[in-house]
C-alpha cells in the first residue's frame, strides 16, 4: 500500500475491498508496535505463547530422550563387551 499509487486499484487486483486494506495495515502496525493481539478480546496471543512454550517443552524430552537412548545404548554394548571377554560386569542384570 505504501509503495502504490491508487489504493482502489491494489484492492481490485487482490480482490478485496479497500476497507479490508486499510483494516489489514492497521492490524499490521498494531503488531509491529508490539501489542500481542490485534483485539483484546482474542486469546490469540496468549495461545501462541502457550503452544510455544509446549513445543520448547516437547523439544526438551525428545533431547532428553535421546540422550537416555545413547547412554542405555552405550551401557548395553559394554555388558555385550565385558559378557563376551567373560569379565564380570560392573553392574548385575536385573533379574525380573
Amino acid at each position: 500500500m505504501e509503495s502504490c499509487e491508487d489504493v482502489g486499484e491494489l484492492a481490485k487486483e487482490l480482490g478485496v475491498t479497500r476497507r479490508c486494506l486499510y483494516k489489514w495495515r492497521s492490524k499490521l502496525d498494531l503488531l509491529e508496535s508490539g501489542e500481542e493481539s490485534v483485539r483484546p478480546s482474542t486469546h490469540e496471543g496468549s495461545y501462541r505463547k502457550q503452544a510455544d512454550r509446549l513445543k520448547r517443552l516437547l523439544a526438551e524430552k525428545a533431547l532428553e530422550v535421546d540422550f537416555f537412548k545413547g547412554a542405555l545404548q552405550k551401557i548395553e554394548a559394554r555388558r555385550r563387551k565385558s559378557d563376551a571377554s567373560g569379565e564380570t560386569a560392573s553392574t548385575s542384570k536385573s533379574e525380573n
